[in-house]
């Protein structure tokens, strides 16, 4: 079949056309059907499908990261009572309103068993904070090194909690100055100056 035959090919009756024409144009429909429902309905599903695909990988992921949580809640809620319990063991130590008076005289005492002077004893107003508070207590003693440090350490040997804020320490008024001081440090006499704080545990309706 020539060109010329082609041309003089009648659309009106395809039923007349020559078996090679009639393949070639059934194979041309078949491949423009195909094409065609390829970009409407199977494109849509390969994008479904790689959006599943990727869901799945992030589904994956999460349910592992959950699966290892799982895993270790045993230990995460032993830790949370390990944590209860080392809370609960720093509240006991904090004195209840009851316990402030005595707290106050075991401050006293532990400075006057060091050997110090108490110039100044001067507890101040409390200062509520979240759960607890503040209870400043101003200081001003006389004495020497030794003496300063072993108020210290029994402060810090308290059943309670008792921390020193803003220390300062000079040479008591009247004292010689000058290397022949220096070197009698050990006698000379001291004065500290600082704030002394315990807490106190709130308990509920802030009292």
């Amino acid at each position: 079949m020539n060109l010329d035959e082609l041309n003089e090919l009648d659309f009106g009756n395809i039923g007349v056309w020559p078996w090679p024409v009639k393949i070639v144009l059934i194979l041309l429909i078949c491949t423009l059907l195909s094409v065609g429902f390829y970009y409407l309905d199977t494109q849509e599903q390969l994008l479904q499908l790689e959006q599943a695909e990727k869901q799945e990988t992030t589904l994956r992921k999460e349910f592992e990261q959950k699966q290892a949580k799982a895993a270790s809640l045993d230990k995460y809620k032993q830790q949370l009572e390990e944590m209860r319990q080392s809370f609960g063991a720093m509240l006991r130590q904090l004195p209840n309103k009851t316990e402030v008076a005595e707290l106050l005289v075991d401050v006293s005492q532990t400075g006057l068993a060091a050997g110090l002077e108490f110039e100044l004893f001067q507890p101040a107003g409390e200062a509520p904070k979240e759960f607890y508070a503040e209870l400043p207590i101003q200081l001003k003693v006389h004495g020497g090194f030794h003496e300063f440090g072993e108020f210290i350490s029994g402060l810090a040997a308290l059943p309670r909690i008792v921390t020193i804020h803003d220390v300062r320490i000079r040479p008591a008024s009247g004292q010689a100055k000058g290397k022949n001081s220096r070197k009698q440090a050990g006698e000379t006499k001291l004065i500290l100056e600082a704030t002394a704080k315990t807490y106190r545990y709130l308990e509920e309706g802030g009292e």
